[in-house]
């Protein structure tokens, strides 16, 4: 993705590449503590996973509307199951789903409402 003679974007680049603004990367940076470019000599340079992972923050904040808290806790479901889920596509029918997810997701959901009435 980099390139088969860069290891490492830098932060311009990384703002050209994925359309998201050098000072928007700077406080994803606080925000995801999974994009951790390294530094080198002061300079952030990013690496093709830090590219990859701002492209799917991206994505779930610009297109599917989430917050950064929304960003978080989905982050954190996908990697805790260790599959991604995508419910945005389940629910227009273009993915399976086992019953054991549909039936996690109802709970989850059954909870939240839960939490709202009180």
């Amino acid at each position: 993705m980099l390139g088969p003679d860069k290891k490492y974007l830098s932060i311009r680049e990384v703002a050209e590449r994925t359309g998201v603004p050098a000072y928007t990367l700077r406080y994803w940076e606080k925000e995801f503590t999974q994009i951790k470019p390294e530094r080198h000599s002061g300079i952030r340079k990013y690496s093709s996973q830090d590219v990859e992972f701002i492209k799917k923050v991206k994505e779930l904040l610009y297109t599917r509307r989430l917050t950064i808290e929304g960003v978080k806790k989905y982050l954190k479901v996908d990697r805790r199951k260790k599959k991604n889920i995508d419910l945005f596509d389940f629910a227009q029918g273009e993915t399976e789903i086992d019953s054991k997810a549909v039936l996690d997701i109802k709970k989850e959901l059954e909870e939240v409402l839960e939490i709202l009435e009180n």
